[in-house]
């Protein structure tokens, strides 16, 4: 797994943090200075931050569990959505669902509802109905689909949450908290870090900085899946079965010759017998 560098976090602008007078106290331990009224994220730490927070993507992707990636801030949303439908992975970026996590059987029956209507289509049903009765499906459809498309595999809670801007998706970090679904997040200056379990000091406003972050969440995730794949693949070939071969050493064992001696021993009693 590749490893972060301080030049890459610099370049991206990931050091940046927010304004002094907006600073949360709680966010002192990541911060390396003040300049210009504006904090100075420590990069030394957030250099290892994101390199725990990728081992634990990396463990979850490879062990077939899901991360569900939050992002519904302009910046990020466009990004998330690219990076992570390429890995396969659900997502949230146009709105956070109320009881997305806490009320999951009813979101997934409006994905079944979703579903459904595919259905409809698919086998020809939507042609029956009358002009009206198509347009109000098909409204409902394209919301369903805004909302809870991105998120149309997700057959059970998800083993992580990623989030961009813990202070924009804080109904996500509530529920996540509730049910001990294992929060990791971009945490800016201005945020409060104590109910993250991986914390990544990081600048969440610039595209530059989300850009970085993301993109080295998505390669630990995708290394995982990689890694699970050939695992699987490997489990799955099959394994040459010497004992077939004719010089195999099972084949050259001594021949159990009890039978021939229980033989010979009952011709001599019957022998024995006829001389009596």
């Amino acid at each position: 797994m590749s490893k972060t560098t301080f030049q890459d976090l610099l370049d991206a602008g990931v050091h940046f943090g927010h304004m002094k007078r907006k600073w949360n106290p709680k966010m002192a331990p990541y911060i390396f200075m003040e300049k210009n009224g504006i904090h100075i994220i420590d990069l030394h730490k957030t250099v290892v931050k994101i390199d725990e927070a990728a081992k634990v993507l990396h463990g979850i992707a490879r062990s077939g569990r899901k991360i569900l990636f939050v992002a519904t801030k302009k910046q990020a949303k466009d990004i998330v959505a690219e990076k992570v439908k390429a890995i396969g992975m659900p997502y949230v970026t146009e709105r956070w669902p109320g009881g997305m996590l806490t009320n999951f059987p009813t979101i997934r029956k409006a994905i079944k509802k979703m579903n459904t209507i595919d259905r409809m289509s698919s086998d020809g049903t939507f042609e029956t109905l009358s002009k009206r009765e198509k347009l109000q499906i098909s409204r409902q459809r394209k919301k369903l689909e805004k909302n809870l498309g991105s998120i149309a595999d997700l057959n059970r809670l998800p083993s992580a949450i990623f989030i961009i801007d813990v202070q924009k998706e804080a109904n996500a970090v509530k529920e996540a908290k509730r049910l001990n679904i294992p929060i990791i997040a971009m945490v800016d200056t201005c945020c409060d870090p104590t109910n993250i379990d991986y914390v990544i000091p990081a600048n969440d406003d610039a595209t530059k900085s989300i850009e970085l972050i993301v993109d080295i969440a998505c390669n630990a995730v995708k290394e995982g899946l990689e890694e699970r794949k050939s695992e699987k693949d490997k489990d799955a070939t099959p394994v040459r079965n010497d004992a077939l071969r004719s010089d195999s050493p099972k084949n050259d064992a001594p021949k159990d010759d009890a039978p021939k001696r229980r033989n010979g021993r009952a011709r001599h009693r019957r022998d024995n017998a006829q001389e009596e």
